[in-house]
């Protein structure tokens, strides 16, 4: 059996939140995929050539969303692995925590079928990949409570 090539790649996105009625949400995308049929991710993508992280976190969530958004801080990282042409490719997604400042969600691009504000308490049943999950539920957890 041929030994895979291994890789890496880089990638970089957001998890904008909101509060409605005191509570929070993020938006999330869905995608129709053929091998894993659908799934509801986060916004994130991959830097053009001299792109910072964070410009391209900015950048990706905007055009994945539809919003003009802002950078709160960093929200984390996340890694891991699959397999493509042959190569197996390690990769790290860089996160912040983002404001919508503009924009509207029916502006997103063709990259995803529907986008949408979800309550955070909804997350764990509703993004496809632990790794997300995880991110978010950490992110949860540090995000303070608006003031009346």
């Amino acid at each position: 059996m041929a030994r895979l090539r291994q890789g890496t790649a880089t990638s970089a996105g957001g998890l904008v939140i909101r509060y409605a009625d005191g509570l929070p949400q993020l938006v999330a995308g869905r995608r129709r995929r053929d091998r894993d049929g659908v799934t509801w991710t986060l916004p994130k993508g991959t830097p053009h050539p001299g792109e910072t992280t964070e410009e391209t976190a900015l950048r990706e969530v905007t055009e994945e969303t539809g919003l003009e958004v802002e950078i709160i801080g960093p929200a984390g990282s996340i890694q891991y692995s699959f397999v493509q042409k042959a190569t197996r490719i390690h990769k790290t997604v860089h996160y912040f925590v983002m404001r919508a400042t503009g924009g509207d969600l029916t502006r997103h691009d063709h990259e995803f079928d529907e986008v949408r504000w979800v309550d955070i308490a909804a997350t764990p049943d509703l993004l496809t990949f632990e790794t997300e999950r995880a991110l978010v539920a950490r992110t949860a957890a540090s995000l303070e409570t608006p003031k009346p």
